[in-house]
């Protein structure tokens, strides 16, 4: 199993209407780096759910239950898309202030490469994250 990090405007698509819906589409990924990390992501694999905007937090956890495939709703085979379930909320949320603080996350892509809508994390960042 892998770990990702999953950024959502929280205006367009919140954690909870996630968990409100029990499952959806992740959609919407256009930057290619992004792209080719989505097509990584397996089935089974856990993401962060981060907000972005004024909220710019971790805030809980997604299941991945669909392998990549090509977005539905787009013209375009190059644009992946996966399913995804909540699997539960942050005890409390982390923020990207807290994030940047820890001198462990110096190497962290939401630190380096902030405007990355999906990316990899660490076993050990996981656990700093989630608590677990």
């Amino acid at each position: 199993m892998s770990y990702w990090l999953f950024k959502t405007e929280p205006s367009c698509y919140s954690y909870d209407e996630l968990e409100k819906d029990k499952r959806t589409c992740w959609d919407g990924v256009a930057n290619n780096l992004a792209l080719k990390y989505l097509r990584q992501v397996k089935k089974g694999d856990l993401a962060i759910i981060y907000h972005t905007g004024d909220e710019r937090s971790a805030i809980g956890i997604a299941e991945v239950t669909s392998e990549p495939y090509v977005d539905p709703k787009e013209n375009d085979a190059k644009l992946a898309v996966v399913d995804v379930k909540p699997k539960k909320r942050l005890a409390k949320a982390v923020s990207l202030a807290e994030i940047k603080a820890n001198p462990a996350f110096a190497d962290f892509l939401l630190v380096k490469m902030s405007r990355l809508s999906v990316m990899p994390v660490t076993d050990k960042q996981w656990k700093m994250i989630v608590g677990k």
